[in-house]
């Protein structure tokens, strides 16, 4: 005889066992689409692994062969650099479109589009020397049509100064002045002052380069006489050297006692200490279009 206890917990049972099989159903499907899902990934993985090494392949004409850590950063440098250059280019085509171009680039048309001159010689003078000027005119220079018929034959010369630590005041009206009386001066956007000296001839070679294609970057004072024709012929012999830089070249002994009048403030920036590097005295000198291009590019 079965007591009433025993008898409900017989459905009881058998319920158990249906929710059973319900779970054991729902997790096989769950595995099942589990598996399912694993492998598409990994046949994803496969494929995007298969096209990549192809499209690397292709790209960097390696063929099967592995390419290393040191080419892939090179192809990304390059990539950039492209990116770089394109909007480099887009900012010269605006500044191009709004005027912001050179006054002798302006006269003298593309610099592609004229035979490359011999040599652009920059004549570095300051305020108080216009008798200096004037008899370099006189002299060797020469001024309106004599000025412009030596620009023909290759060679353009120009006064080099900058400007008074008084913008506008009587030394900046006189140059204005006399420029416009003779057309002859390149006026750097800077202060004129000895010590700035080392500045106004690197700006010189800035503007040189940038205004005029020339096989040649000149510095002269406001005190030398300079023979054209024998200059032009020096410079021609060195025409087809790619890296020049020429003239009274000299060495000389540094001096870092204080006390003697040839005394060296910066004598320990000087290699060993003892002597100057070799370099050009500061007269006249001359320097060709990769130098002068350099100077402009590390400016």
């Amino acid at each position: 005889m079965r007591s009433r206890g025993s008898s409900n917990r017989l459905p009881n049972s058998g319920g158990f066992g249906f929710h059973s099989r319900i779970s054991a159903l729902v997790l096989s499907m769950f595995a099942t689409m589990a598996t399912i899902y694993v492998a598409a990934r990994m046949w994803q993985d496969a494929e995007s692994r298969v096209y990549l090494i192809q499209q690397l392949h292709t790209t960097t004409a390696l063929g099967n062969s592995a390419i290393s850590v040191d080419n892939k950063l090179k192809v990304e440098a390059c990539r950039e650099q492209v990116h770089k250059l394109s909007a480099l280019e887009m900012d010269l085509s605006a500044a191009r479109q709004e005027g912001f171009v050179s006054k002798e680039r302006s006269e003298n048309g593309s610099t592609h589009s004229k035979k490359r001159l011999l040599a652009v010689i920059g004549i570095i003078t300051t305020f108080g020397r216009k008798k200096n000027r004037d008899a370099i005119r006189k002299a060797w220079m020469g001024s309106g049509a004599a000025l412009r018929k030596l620009e023909e034959k290759g060679i353009v010369v120009r006064f080099v100064i900058g400007r008074s630590a008084n913008r506008r005041d009587s030394l900046d009206r006189e140059i204005d002045n006399e420029h416009r009386q003779t057309d002859d001066f390149i006026v750097l956007n800077q202060v004129e002052a000895p010590e700035e000296c080392s500045n106004k001839i690197k700006f010189f070679f800035v503007h040189a380069v940038e205004s005029w294609d020339a096989e040649f970057y000149v510095k002269v004072n406001d005190d030398v006489y300079v023979n054209i024709d024998t200059l032009g012929a020096t410079l021609s012999a060195h025409s087809d050297k790619p890296r020049v830089y020429m003239g009274c070249m000299k060495s000389g002994q540094v001096f870092s006692e204080p006390t003697h009048k040839c005394y060296e403030p910066d004598w320990w920036k000087f290699g060993d200490a003892k002597s100057y590097f070799r370099h050009a005295s500061g007269e006249i000198y001359a320097i060709s279009s990769a130098l002068a291009q350099f100077i402009s590019i590390n400016r």
